[in-house]
């Protein structure tokens, strides 16, 4: 595996745009690069890293068993470890979700993804949602940052702007669109209505179902500043087929 690597880190929630001839050059540094399946094994997550470097992705995102072996194997590459907390459901207690993304903090962690309650949105205890929120993103504090996965396949477009309105509240770094685990994943519409939510400073995740080049421009071009594949070297080949991005 390849130990050095020069840093992809740009900051959370700020826009890149394109260079001159209009190419998303920089576009793996969009890419968390992502293995959450129940069935991953250690040589899964290996590979996983050593795509990760490879190919210059932001980030890889695991499940939190894998955390602190990510973090070692990734030392000194300039790949960050995104861990998922309260994943996929996020039904589970605020200090569950606490816990569990204090631990993967000091197991390495540099992003936490965590599943936002949707029962509790729906339900419309919105102090639950924005209380359960703000415990994982002071958990995090101060080695990490907090996205926060609304699961918008499973909301209308209000409850989607309010459940924009409540990571901000709470002080999340990013607001994600999808898990990959549900009934739909990211779409143009969603990320650019989560984008006029959330304002021109936090981040925004697009994730589930980005398999190409063409679907990562336009998340992007709708306002998505990170983008969640398990299909990231496909993206990136696509760039290198002078596909006239």
């Amino acid at each position: 595996m390849k130990q050095e690597k020069k840093s992809n880190k740009k900051e959370s929630g700020q826009r890149r745009e394109a260079d001159g001839q209009g190419r998303y050059s920089d576009i793996a540094s969009y890419i968390d690069h992502t293995q959450l399946k129940a069935s991953a094994a250690v040589d899964d997550i290996d590979k996983l890293c050593d795509e990760a470097v490879e190919y210059g992705f932001c980030s890889v995102c695991v499940n939190t068993t894998w955390t602190a072996h990510c973090a070692k194997r990734l030392k000194g590459t300039g790949v960050k470890v995104a861990s998922v907390v309260g994943f996929p459901l996020g039904a589970m207690v605020s200090k569950s979700k606490a816990y569990e993304a204090k631990a993967a903090v000091e197991d390495g962690a540099d992003e936490i993804d965590m599943v936002m309650n949707i029962g509790a949105l729906k339900s419309g205890d919105l102090k639950l949602v924005e209380d359960d929120i703000r415990a994982v993103v002071e958990s995090g504090r101060p080695g990490a940052i907090t996205k926060v996965i609304i699961e918008t396949a499973l909301l209308t477009d209000q409850e989607k702007v309010t459940a924009c309105e409540l990571a901000k509240k709470a002080g999340a770094d990013f607001v994600k669109t999808s898990t990959g685990f549900s009934t739909g994943g990211a779409t143009v519409e969603d990320v650019a209505l989560m984008r006029k939510t959330v304002g021109e400073k936090m981040g925004v995740k697009a994730s589930g179902g980005i398999r190409s080049l063409e679907d990562a421009i336009k998340m992007i071009d709708a306002g998505a500043t990170r983008l969640g594949a398990s299909s990231g070297i496909a993206i990136v080949k696509g760039l290198e087929g002078g596909s006239g991005y």
